[in-house]
């Protein structure tokens, strides 16, 4: 595995690590935090800055697009369809495009039919076909890859979300920063959570280079207290679509070829962006960790 490098890099470790810079940089509101580990979560912003379009434009040589103002690789909202009819699971937009209610979780397809709920705290193995779905009251799927998210969308006859047709949806109908509007309520959606690595790994208080992308792939990370949440158990974390958890909870992976997710995760929905507007370049699509999630889309239906 392999990420981009980073525009700014002072601290480094193989690979890269992106939800650790936000589980430090959360530590600020941790009552774990010690002042050692305080003192160092100015240190890593520099590197992550590049989840906004300018420090992206200048770091990979391609054109982002202003929010508001959106093409190029952000893709294009499709034209309404007089008609249109979304699968059960998923919410109209606007007639142009339909989207996952929830964060998708996993099944997996055996090879007689069957299927089976895959650990959400495992990630995907080699050899295992998974689909995705989107179920309220479940723990989503973590440690997954944007190459691996877009697969079990495309086992479920789906697909990744453009990240302009994420970011509307997100937004709502009324376009607002968080969805359910335009100032964070601290609390409204999973963006209070404890830094699950401080816990399993205190060691990274001191130093990045104690820790690899192995750790930070823990199956024990999400299953602490303070971490993921339940797929819309934060009732107010919507808007009038009638998503939920687009802000926080987990990153969710867009159809960017090079590695784009949004929205944030329980630690951090600011440090690349507000709420919606939230979005992290720095890794491509084979990347995963204890924060990366993922949704799909899909074109609906037109009724005759």
């Amino acid at each position: 595995m392999t990420s981009r490098p980073l525009a700014v890099a002072p601290l480094a470790i193989a690979g890269a690590a992106l939800a650790l810079s936000s589980s430090i940089d959360a530590t600020a509101r941790d009552s774990e935090g010690t002042a050692a580990t305080r003192a160092m979560i100015v240190t890593p912003r520099p590197s992550k800055r590049r989840g906004h379009a300018a420090d992206a434009t200048a770091a990979r040589g391609r054109t982002f697009c202003v929010l508001g103002n959106c093409s190029c690789t952000e893709g294009h909202l499709p034209e309404p369809a007089v008609g249109a009819v979304c699968p059960p699971e998923t919410v109209n937009v606007d007639d142009r495009f339909c989207i996952d209610r929830y964060e998708a979780s996993l099944v997996e397809v055996m090879a007689d039919g069957q299927e089976t709920s895959w650990p959400p705290f495992n990630a995907v193995q080699s050899g295992h076909a998974v689909r995705a779905v989107s179920l309220p009251n479940v723990y989503p799927q973590a440690y997954i890859s944007g190459s691996e998210a877009e697969h079990a969308c495309e086992a479920a006859g789906k697909r990744l979300c453009a990240p302009v047709e994420w970011r509307k949806a997100c937004m709502g109908p009324r376009s607002q920063t968080f969805g359910y509007g335009s100032e964070r309520v601290a609390g409204r959606c999973n963006d209070q959570g404890r830094s699950p690595m401080l816990r399993i790994f205190p060691q990274v208080a001191t130093s990045w280079n104690h820790i690899g992308l192995l750790d930070m792939n823990d199956p024990r990370l999400n299953q602490l207290p303070d971490t993921l949440s339940l797929t819309g158990a934060h009732d107010g974390c919507t808007n009038e679509y009638g998503v939920f958890d687009m802000v926080g909870n987990l990153h969710e992976w867009t159809n960017d070829p090079h590695g784009t997710f949004q929205g944030g995760y329980y630690l951090d929905t600011h440090l690349n962006g507000d709420g919606c507007s939230y979005r992290t370049v720095a890794h491509d699509v084979t990347y995963h960790d204890y924060s990366t999630g993922f949704r799909c889309c899909a074109d609906p239906k037109v009724s005759e």
